[in-house]
């Protein structure tokens, strides 16, 4: 797993205990040997906040990622997963998205 890509993979949720098996994109690869790596959320597009963005795999720049639906990459969702908790490989993002995702992720964490 690096930077950009897209897996299904138990996501844990702060509203009630448990994980949901869900799109996520990769942030880190594992630091070492520890096989934990952080990852962002991707889920429904609705109501979308300016730290997120829209995956529609409908236009070119998203077709690698293999989603089936419009779907937001919610940035303020982040949690890091161990490598078990992947499910499958989905796709990958291209390096101009990886880049809007690197721009949006500084100016969210004020940096």
């Amino acid at each position: 797993m690096r930077f950009g890509e897209i897996y299904l993979a138990q996501f844990p949720f702060g509203d009630f205990p448990g994980m949901k098996l869900r799109p996520v994109l990769t942030l880190t690869g594992p630091p070492g040997n520890r096989g934990a790596r952080s990852v962002h959320f991707v889920g429904n597009p609705l109501s979308l906040l300016p730290s997120d963005m829209l995956f529609d795999p409908s236009k070119p720049e998203f077709a690698t990622t293999h989603l089936r639906t419009p779907s937001a990459l919610r940035l303020h969702k982040l949690a890091t997963i161990h490598s078990a908790s992947s499910a499958r490989h989905l796709g990958t993002t291209n390096p101009s998205t990886q880049h809007e995702v690197a721009k949006k992720l500084l100016d969210l964490l004020g940096l």
